[in-house]
């Protein structure tokens, strides 16, 4: 099995092959994982397809672990936002050329920063109730 540590510089090495040949550079992103930003109604069986070539998005930034760049959607411009953990797959449209990964796992924890909604509502819930401090004395 593909250590994760290696999954970028594969991602950017068939990206950036893809350009020189003149392909068209496409991932295959698993929606339900943590982390991933992209527009709704656009995913088919939990999977969606993103065209990350320079005439399809504007800048792309390959790097610590995620992808992200603008691009439009509907006539409307949007920001996405993939981990790289999410990419089932990239190829050239062309040809179908390119490299599959393992599906990826979805993790039971949340991503690091990102706070479960619960912890939110408690710490939410916590404002609102503030609670009067105690003393004792201590002999």
């Amino acid at each position: 099995m593909l250590p994760e540590s290696a999954k970028p510089y594969l991602l950017n090495s068939v990206y950036q092959w893809c350009v020189d040949q003149g392909y068209t550079p496409y991932i295959l992103v698993v929606v339900a994982y943590p982390g991933v930003a992209v527009p709704s109604g656009y995913e088919k069986d939990g999977r969606m397809i993103l065209d990350i070539s320079p005439n399809a998005c504007h800048n792309l930034n390959m790097a610590d672990g995620w992808i992200s760049f603008n691009a439009r959607f509907g006539g409307v411009a949007r920001t996405v936002d993939v981990p790289m953990a999410a990419v089932a797959a990239i190829y050239a449209a062309e040809t179908q050329e390119g490299m599959g990964f393992a599906e990826p796992e979805l993790p039971d924890a949340p991503p690091p920063g990102a706070e479960p909604e619960d912890r939110v509502a408690r710490a939410a819930d916590a404002q609102e109730k503030p609670e009067k401090p105690s003393l004792r004395v201590i002999k």
